[in-house]
């Protein structure tokens, strides 16, 4: 939501000129300039009236899209950077948007100066003849993250981890706030990869290795778009990258992903059809390839699927320079230009090189090699997102906002976020919760008390970077700030001082900021030297050792972590450092869930779940603080709420009182129950709640592994239907007695063969 220019429906120029000074003039190659452009104006002249606001959308695309030339249409579907673009170039050039690149803002960097920078790039795209205002973009992709002093939430990785939708979508809002308040109107984010190899520099900004997850954070969109596009607050958000970007060969960024078109729809698409669904504005199209062929250039996955198939209105947007690599060389040629907008890229993110990109589009529209059908329907994309957002009406920030960035309440639904996210991977001789009174606590490692390392990079620069790069709290600060009556925090980064007089040594240990290509790990994907010789001398104090890992993905630990006491995964948690705290002293229960398989060695790279490859930690492990709580298996169990699962999927079920059943079932797939309690006498029979629709199979229950001890087998074959319920009930052929985690496993000759809705012991 922006505020309204005075007059600015009826193009009131007053206003327009008082910023006059602010819109530079800086000269550019008059040979560059539009065709039939205007000379640059003396003074600042009133534009068209805009279409009426009371009639729809659409009609008011159409009445303008007939005003409008081939330059100003070309303007349009044109994004420079901001720092290659004045606001003379806006105006003479008609540039629909603008965007700043990681780490690109203005000085002094502050809501402020954003709010005035944009404002200015905003006059001067509405003193032009039809006045048409432009998007501003940036990448607020964990937090208005270019903001010095925003609020930094921690990176998808974290939030995959709190399994919480609703979180996210308050995320999103408060993301959204945020932005307004400097003007922007459109931000990069989310991210909606399916991170598949861990090597990969990017695998922090996914929600999760499997679809379902970055499916379900997909609420983030709703909370930055809100109820309407118009609403005040909201800001226009973008699914990227499409698709495939997490799986390609070896995690290589901007690689190639070799997956037959099945695999391809139905482990990376998913999340794109989610937010879909959820209306997102604009979709960014992603730097790598599909079996060899550059994304930038398929019309296949752009327009045929995309566009047509899952019904995407709003606009496809490139990537930083994206259209320059479709041959593998630098620059981009008039062949990637024409191969690119026909593919169905709507606007171009050609930071530099935009005058080129304008003059060489012109030409191939000109000469028939666009269509000029492809030109109208980006633009009637853009600007039907534009008259959505209300920018027409309001183009200037709303500084209402502006005192969100970075406030007290942000900062709180962040911290939250980050206790979410933690995943307690050990806790021997529950060394946690730490006492808050009369203890005696060590802290060591170079990412206790960096507010850089533990945001990671897209953080204030585009790689991030070390240091006190922004306000916060770090992790060191919360354990201080937690401590109760009687209690000593000690701290040094590399170990040295501690001894056998303290209680408990936390070593915050992990990976130093990075972005994609610098983040890649093709090789070691351990702890640095540094990190183990800290670890190694707190360790020699005699002291129970808690290692934090403040890391954008599980790293190469295997053979360390029998000789830690505690392992929590901080992940990159963003400036709201006491939320860790917040677990570590017990205020709040461990409840995060791994979204990623963790692996034994590097070597396993790529390890998913279902894939059979043994783990260190499986794809939602999570301990919490405390005996667990108790399953009683003579009550009757819901199959959808197990605790792990290996292959198998949940979907609406039309048996005895609804819910979901778990489904998609093939030989070789598992599910498993924990803490599930027979008591001292041992159950005698199990029934089980199944329909298939074909094939057929065995079903096995086993205690305490996929592997372990067969103690009921249930044979299954049709049932008429795969909602055609029946009962069936087995005997135990081994007595099931005490406590233990009930897997069941899947035989058969192969295929989807059952659904389960619910099982029952009995004795």
């Amino acid at each position: 939501m922006r505020l309204t220019a005075p007059n600015v429906v009826f193009a009131g120029w007053m206003t327009m000129l008082a910023t006059a000074c602010a819109v530079s003039t800086d000269s550019h190659d008059p040979s560059d300039a539009p065709e039939n452009a205007p000379p640059a104006p003396q003074a600042l002249l009133a534009h068209e009236p805009y279409p009426d606001p009371s009639l729809p959308v659409a009609t008011r695309v159409s009445q303008i899209l007939a005003k409008m030339t081939l330059d100003e249409k070309l303007g349009q579907m044109t994004q420079p950077e901001r720092a290659s673009v004045s606001n003379a170039d806006v105006t003479n050039f008609y540039i629909g948007s603008v965007l700043s690149g990681g780490g690109s803002a203005p000085s002094p960097n502050n809501a402020t100066s954003w709010a005035n920078m944009y404002d200015a790039y905003q006059n001067a795209a509405t003193n032009t003849r039809l006045g048409i205002p432009l998007l501003y973009g940036i990448d607020a992709v964990h937090g208005h993250n270019n903001v010095f002093g925003a609020t930094i939430f921690p990176h998808n990785i974290g939030l995959g981890a709190t399994r919480n939708a609703n979180l996210a979508q308050q995320i999103g809002r408060a993301v959204a706030e945020e932005v307004s308040g400097t003007g922007i109107d459109w931000d990069f984010a989310p991210c909606l990869c399916v991170a598949r190899n861990d090597r990969w520099g990017r695998t922090y900004e996914s929600f999760g290795e499997k679809p379902e997850l970055p499916s379900q954070m997909a609420a983030f969109i709703t909370g930055l778009q809100g109820s309407s596009l118009s609403a005040s607050g909201s800001v226009l958000a973008t699914a990227k990258h499409y698709v495939g970007d997490g799986g390609t060969t070896n995690g290589t960024d901007q690689g190639n992903t070799q997956l037959n078109e099945a695999d391809l729809r139905a482990i990376h698409l998913p999340p794109f059809r989610e937010a879909i669904a959820r209306g997102v504005g604009s979709v960014m199209i992603s730097y790598s390839s599909w079996n060899g062929a550059k994304m930038h250039g398929q019309q296949y996955l752009i327009t045929n699927v995309l566009k047509n198939e899952l019904g995407f209105s709003g606009f496809v947007v490139s990537d930083y320079n994206g259209i320059d690599q479709i041959d593998g060389q630098a620059g981009f040629t008039a062949a990637e230009v024409r191969q690119a907008i026909n593919a169905g890229i709507d606007m171009v993110m050609v930071p530099t090189a935009w005058r080129e990109f304008i003059s060489t589009l012109r030409s191939e529209v000109q000469a028939g090699r666009v269509p000029m059908s492809r030109i109208d329907d980006a633009n009637r994309r853009i600007l039907t997102k534009k008259f959505e957002l209300g920018i027409f009406e309001k183009p200037l920030t709303d500084r209402s906002y502006t005192g969100t960035v970075g406030n007290a309440a942000h900062r709180s639904i962040a911290r939250q976020a980050v206790r979410e996210s933690m995943v307690l991977l050990k806790n021997a001789g529950n060394v946690l919760p730490l006492a808050k009174a009369n203890n005696k606590i060590f802290v060591a490692g170079k990412s206790a008390d960096n507010i850089g390392n533990q945001s990671g990079g897209w953080t204030i620069s585009w790689q991030g970077s070390s240091g006190n790069i922004t306000t916060g709290t770090t992790i060191l600060q919360g354990i201080r700030n937690g401590a109760g009556a009687g209690t000593t925090v000690t701290y040094n980064q590399s170990g040295s001082g501690i001894d056998s007089s303290y209680k408990v040594a936390i070593a915050v240990v992990g990976e130093t900021p990075y972005a994609e290509g610098a983040g890649d790990r093709p090789n070691d994907m351990g702890l640095d030297s540094a990190d183990l010789n800290t670890i190694n001398t707190l360790r020699n104090s005699g002291v129970p050792v808690v290692v934090v890992l403040v890391s954008g993905r599980p790293l190469d630990i295997a053979s360390q972590v029998p000789n830690w006491n505690g392992l929590v995964a901080a992940w990159l948690p963003g400036t709201e450092g006491a939320g860790v705290a917040d677990v570590l002293y017990g205020d709040y229960a461990p409840t995060g869930k791994l979204p990623m398989t963790w692996m034994q060695s590097a070597s396993q790279q790529p390890i998913n779940d279902g894939d059979g490859k043994p783990s260190l930690f499986p794809f939602g492990f999570g301990l919490t603080y405390g005996a667990p709580p108790s399953r009683n298996p003579y009550d009757t169990i819901q199959a959808e709420s197990f605790d792990g699962q290996s292959g198998i999927q949940t979907e609406t079920t039309t048996d005895t009182g609804g819910g979901q059943n778990i489904g998609y079932i093939n030989p070789g797939d598992s599910v498993y129950y924990a803490n599930v309690d027979f008591g001292a006498t041992s159950a005698v029979s199990v029934t089980t709640r199944l329909a298939s629709g074909a094939g057929s199979g065995t079903l096995q229950y086993r205690l305490d592994s996929a592997t372990g001890p067969v103690i009921a087998s249930t044979a299954v074959s049709g049932t008429g239907g795969w909602q055609s319920w029946t009962s069936a009930t087995a005997n135990l052929t081994a007595s099931a007695t005490g406590r233990h985690t009930v897997y069941i496993t899947f035989t058969g000759p192969g295929g989807d063969f059952v659904n389960i809705n619910w099982f029952r012991f009995a004795r």
